[in-house]
């Protein structure tokens, strides 16, 4: 009863909010840091490899984050209307982001030039940048739009 009270709950629309915002704040961050590392090199190695990134992310986006972003709003929309603020990533996704920073820091500190880096980095914040557009989107239907937070095609 006391662990109850204690727990930060929120409604799963800001949920779904925190989610997209986080997706989009570590997008940004992992881009930026490519960003900056292609700025080392010269113009005309750095922009083939932006783009290359670039590129990776849209395919990354596409074919992954697009769906996983998807499937953890409609998690999301399933919850009670107030839940755990801790429930905006399923309590299995805690344990691949902390393999991911994990990984991140690794590569960060690895004889890897910094230019490679930059490609696999604007990958993956490219795509994680452009899913969280799908938990705004959302958001954005529910409230404003006045529409389930279901797809009509997800309810039953």
């Amino acid at each position: 009863m006391v662990l109850a009270e204690l727990k930060p709950a929120v409604s799963k629309y800001w949920l779904i909010a925190l989610a997209g915002l986080m997706w989009n704040i570590v997008g940004v961050m992992l881009c930026r840091l490519a960003y900056i590392w292609l700025l080392a090199i010269p113009l005309q190695r750095a922009v083939p490899m932006g783009m290359l990134g670039i590129i990776f992310s849209l395919v990354i986006y596409r074919y992954k984050f697009s769906k996983i972003a998807l499937k953890n709003i409609d998690r999301l929309c399933l919850l009670s209307d107030k839940s755990c603020f801790f429930a905006f990533q399923a309590w299995y996704a805690y344990l691949i982001i902390v393999v991911m920073i994990v990984l991140g820091i690794t590569l960060r500190h690895s004889s890897i030039p910094k230019h490679y880096l930059a490609v696999l980095y604007t990958a993956m914040g490219g795509a994680l940048f452009l899913a969280s557009f799908h938990f705004f989107q959302r958001i954005w239907a529910v409230k404003v739009l006045k529409q389930t937070c279901l797809p009509p095609e997800k309810q039953s």
